[in-house]
């Protein structure tokens, strides 16, 4: 068993978007998964992008959005909605709500996201 303590967690941010690395490298043993949740304000988005060798599931908990895809593709995304993204899709977010959208990001392989954020905190 390993526990990770609140104080372990450390978020990662841009404007408008919060990523909170409940299990990741940094607080964690584990080889098979990243888990985060992320914040997004509205209005803000986060650009197209894909993970070449991590497949990830998105399980959205609150808010509305557009997910943002490949050949500028969207699709509706709301509270309670689950979406799989294989290595390679391409996928974003759109805010367009009127509350923050929040949802859960389960990557496997696991992922340092740090690469993306311009701001770190403990």
């Amino acid at each position: 068993m390993e526990f990770i303590d609140k104080d372990t967690i450390s978020v990662l941010s841009n404007p408008g978007v919060q990523s909170f690395q409940l299990l990741s490298p940094h607080n964690a043993s584990s080889t098979q998964v990243t888990i985060t949740r992320v914040r997004v304000a509205v209005g803000v988005a986060q650009p197209r992008h894909r993970h070449e060798v991590s497949e990830q599931i998105w399980c959205a908990q609150s808010g509305a959005g557009l997910l943002l895809l490949e050949h500028e593709r969207t699709r509706r995304f709301v509270a309670g909605d689950v979406v799989r993204f294989a290595a390679g899709d391409v996928h974003g977010l759109l805010n367009d709500g009127d509350e923050v959208f929040e949802y859960i990001a389960v990557t496997s392989p696991p992922i340092d996201f740090g690469y993306a954020y311009e701001k770190a905190e403990s």
